[in-house]
């Protein structure tokens, strides 16, 4: 059961890598890119569990959907930079929190 839920996991943490957002934000993808990195490592290190996992991944996907209609018009305004940096920021404190918490994947 332990090696299902270390393969989920990891399996988990690859769709989370493979979504990486489109070019016009530079600063912002780099942010998300390790933001990936940093749940991908909690998974692998057993930091995070399953739902942790599974709730930091909806997560991102949560950012990764924000920036997308931001740029749907070709234009990310001042105003629209500023939602996604706030997004950005509290998914950050989520991760930090999860991988910190008492609970292992054990």
């Amino acid at each position: 059961m332990k090696k299902f839920n270390l393969v989920a996991g990891l399996g988990l943490a690859a769709m989370i890598l493979a979504g990486t957002a489109s070019a016009g934000t530079p600063g912002y993808n780099e942010r998300q890119h390790n933001q990936r990195e940093r749940i991908a490592s909690g998974v692998r290190s057993g930091e995070l569990t399953m739902r942790e996992t599974r709730h930091l991944a909806a997560g991102q996907v949560h950012l990764n959907r924000a920036e997308k209609r931001a740029k749907s018009d070709g234009v990310v305004t001042k105003r629209e930079r500023a939602h996604l940096q706030h997004e950005a920021n509290q998914q950050s404190r989520r991760i930090h929190r999860q991988k910190h918490d008492a609970q292992d994947r054990n």
